[in-house]
């Protein structure tokens, strides 16, 4: 025979035990929070109607609720595996606000299996998608332990965003990913409003994307992002260094220091030297410096896009200039660099001094200084140089000669 007062004493255990208020669970059975109210308090039974839902909002069976006790036989569950399905569904509705956009071209919003956008541009004859995926590497473990939760959003998107520029492309929708072992609610939103903000600055939109909870995968508390990208040019528009000849001249367009570059190389760094972390170089400490976010670049190259200016772009990352500038530079042809002319920032002088690194180390690792080369016929120089330097530090650095090595460097880094 069915207790009443023992049958709503176990349903508020088990509401309880899965971190639901009344209202939550009224919320998501449909119903008025009285009616829950009534339940706990033994004033009446749950409908049969609507036993198979609040067992599974409650995870237990519908045997168990009836017997208003869990069966002997322990009964697995996503919950027990360490997913709560209502808390991961909570934390998509909280998405969803950070994802609104004004960008008409964004179809829909949050919950379809996929996010729709519309790329119909009359005024690209032959369009062609650019695609790029990103994650912003070791930075992001430094960021988690230093507080840079949105900060690390930032890297992601704009090392992103450059990666697609380079040939020419108008970026336009961002996809993410954020696998972790345990979703926070206030961690996955600083992500979402990072990403989100950042995808503003660059003119693109984040229309969606993965949160994946992974309790057997992924420790607690740690988190990997990544993130893909669509651009879009005309085919005919498209910079990919075929037009870059003998004579053109290369320009650096300044970082704002590490980037997103050389990480393991500067935690190792910290690890044999824990008390640099606090050290000031240039008014900020060295942890303040190294997470600065990465450089966009896109608002200060949109300008010449489609106008035949630039011959080549290179994205200096992982490799330096030499692994970067060489992708584009076509056979025959080499980029002399002068390392006299780069402009050095000070927390690289700080990096090679307490690590003791070697100049050909430095320059394989980190950029140094250059965030972006720019590869153009001389007569452009003057107008380009200056409409850059609106927004970056931007000068030569190098000529294009004839030449079998891609990229060489001649005279000496001036630490």
């Amino acid at each position: 025979m069915l207790n009443n007062l023992k049958m709503g004493k176990f349903i508020c255990e088990q509401r309880k035990r899965n971190h639901m208020t009344q209202q939550k669970l009224a919320d998501e059975l449909g119903i008025t929070f009285q009616a829950v109210s009534k339940w706990e308090n033994g004033i009446v039974y749950p409908n049969i109607e609507i036993l198979p839902a609040l067992s599974q909002a409650l995870h237990v069976s519908v045997d168990d609720l009836l017997k208003a006790s869990i069966s002997d036989k322990e009964a697995l569950s996503y919950d027990k595996a360490g997913v709560d399905i209502s808390y991961s569904d909570s934390l998509k509705k909280d998405m969803s606000k950070l994802l609104v956009s004004e960008d008409k071209r964004v179809l829909n919003g949050v919950g379809p299996f996929a996010s729709l956008y519309d790329i119909n541009f009359e005024d690209i004859e032959n369009p062609v998608l650019i695609l790029k995926s990103e994650e912003p590497g070791s930075k992001q473990k430094l960021a988690m332990e230093y507080g840079y939760t949105e900060s690390i959003c930032h890297d992601m998107v704009n090392h992103l965003v450059n990666d697609v520029i380079v040939m020419g492309a108008k970026p336009l929708a961002v996809l993410d990913t954020i696998v972790c072992g345990k979703a926070e609610k206030d961690t996955i939103n600083a992500f979402i409003k990072g990403i989100a903000n950042a995808c503003k600055e660059n003119e693109c939109s984040l229309v969606g994307g993965e949160t994946s909870i992974q309790p057997q995968v992924v420790q607690e508390g740690t988190y990997i992002l990544s993130s893909t990208i669509a651009g879009i040019a005309d085919r005919t528009c498209v910079i990919d260094g075929h037009r870059i000849k003998d004579g053109d001249i290369v320009l650096a367009i300044e970082s704002n220091g590490v980037h997103t570059n050389g990480y393991s190389l500067i935690r190792l760094l910290m690890d044999k030297h824990p008390e640099i972390k606090l050290e000031k170089v240039e008014e900020l400490t060295f942890v303040e410096q190294i997470m600065k976010p990465h450089t966009p670049y896109y608002q200060c190259l949109k300008e010449f896009f489609g106008k035949d200016i630039y011959n080549g772009l290179a994205h200096i990352t992982g490799g330096g200039i030499q692994g970067n500038l060489s992708r584009i530079i076509p056979d025959g042809l080499c980029a002399r660099i002068d390392l006299s002319s780069i402009e050095i920032l000070p927390i690289f002088n700080f990096i090679k001094k307490q690590g003791n690194i070697s100049n050909n180390e430095m320059l394989n690792t980190f950029n140094c200084g250059v965030g972006m080369c720019v590869v153009l016929s001389p007569e452009y120089v003057k107008s380009v140089q200056e409409h850059i330097g609106q927004y970056y530090n931007c000068y030569p650095i190098g000529k294009v000669e004839k030449g079998q090595h891609k990229v060489d460097f001649y005279n000496e880094l001036l630490w």
